[in-house]
């Protein structure tokens, strides 16, 4: 079964969803920041997107966590300010090596 996700800055805020709903940030599993969600750099908040999107698409909490650094190192980081993906078009999402150029395209990024 395909999932969207998508993430976008409002005015409002910073707003992730998956299929139309408010994302967990998963914070359960691990507590890298009280702030939220973000992306574009690294650091806390980027780690804690990129564990709540592995969390769901895996459904193995602990895989998320072991994959959550270098999935916003390689993929968070570089999200631009308005993302979408779908995780039937990324089923390599969670390798230790991702397809980074095919979910930066997703991303709405051009491959370079």
């Amino acid at each position: 079964m395909s999932k969207t996700y998508e993430g976008s800055r409002t005015i409002d805020g910073i707003v992730v969803t998956a299929d139309g709903a408010p994302l967990d940030a998963r914070y359960d599993i691990q507590e890298f920041t009280t702030m939220g969600f973000e992306w574009t750099y690294e650091g806390k908040e980027p780690r804690q997107l990129a564990l709540a999107l592995l969390a769901d698409h895996l459904g193995d909490d602990q895989k998320a966590l072991a994959l959550s650094e270098a999935f916003m190192r390689r993929i968070v980081a570089d999200l631009d300010n308005d993302w979408q993906w779908l995780n039937s078009q990324n089923e390599g999402m969670a390798s230790s090596s991702p397809p980074r150029g095919r979910l930066l395209a997703m991303a709405g990024r051009r491959v370079r």
